[in-house]
């Protein structure tokens, strides 16, 4: 039997490695080998936005200042996803796992450097393979989401998709949208971890995925079905997408899930990892 594939863990829009701890535990002791990554533009490798932290909170300049990370696209974050990647495996192919917004750079990580994906397992993820990340959130397979009601500019504007996740008044509704099938404490905790901007870049770029380099790496797809982010039909969109390209139909793992797996359900989670991985 061979070994399992290392596991690469990235998170999406706002988040950080912070968001896999619960999954790494039932990782290892599943015996998965698994490193969780931050993203350019998220977590440490995201310069800080000014307004947030001025005090007085000043919620004009919050909704107007131009975004740090506004030069990050989803190509050349994959292009320093590769060389975690590259480092995590000692050159080995690993398995990358990608929720939400990651799925738009695991996708084009995917066609950049098909040699070091052993497999794709997309989480509740946007994983666009013929149109940019943001044509996908007014579709109609995305109605009754509860994530746009949250932004507070117009990331066309500012350079990026901006919610003030320090607004008291506004917890319920992200809470709603991101997390709403966890506990108070942990959602609490969560909620303050989360950065306020996710790149325009990654949203907006046109995405290659040719059935030579990203169609020959092996998919999986979790679904969410009590998401209210990406909704669940719209996932659904995107596993017959990625199809339409792959060399193999994508597999599916259905979770009854809120957007945030990986705090409400980690072990069912690290389950559907860990069999890819072995796969």
């Amino acid at each position: 039997m061979t070994d399992p594939l290392p596991v690469v863990l990235v998170h999406g829009f706002w988040h950080g490695s912070w968001c896999w701890s619960r999954v790494t535990e039932h990782l290892a002791g599943r015996g998965i080998r698994s490193v969780a990554v931050d993203l350019d533009g998220h977590g440490l490798r995201s310069p800080a936005l000014r307004a947030r932290w001025a005090r007085p909170f000043d919620a004009a300049a919050f909704a107007t200042e131009s975004s740090p990370v506004s030069t990050v696209t989803a190509s050349s974050a994959a292009a320093a996803l590769a060389d975690q990647v590259r480092t995590i495996g000692d050159g080995r192919p690993c398995l990358v796992v990608a929720h939400s917004m990651g799925g738009a750079v695991a996708t084009a990580l995917a066609e950049l450097v098909p040699e070091l994906v052993g497999g794709l397992v997309y989480v509740a993820a946007i994983a666009p393979v013929h149109e940019p990340a943001g044509f996908y959130a007014a579709c109609p397979e995305n109605a009754g989401e509860k994530l746009s009601r949250l932004l507070v500019a117009d990331p066309a504007v500012i350079g990026a998709s901006r919610i003030d996740f320090g607004d008291p008044d506004a917890r319920g509704q992200i809470k709603e949208a991101l997390c709403h099938d966890v506990d108070d404490a942990m959602a609490e905790a969560a909620i303050a971890l989360l950065s306020p901007d996710g790149p325009l870049g990654m949203l907006t770029e046109e995405p290659t995925a040719t059935a030579d380099r990203y169609g020959g790496v092996p998919h999986t797809y979790v679904t969410c079905a009590r998401d209210n982010a990406i909704r669940l039909p719209l996932q659904h969109r995107f596993i017959k997408e990625i199809d339409a390209v792959s060399a193999a139909p994508t597999t599916v793992v259905e979770l009854g899930t809120s957007h945030s797996p990986f705090l409400s359900q980690p072990a069912a989670l690290a389950e559907a990892i860990a069999e890819a991985a072995r796969a």
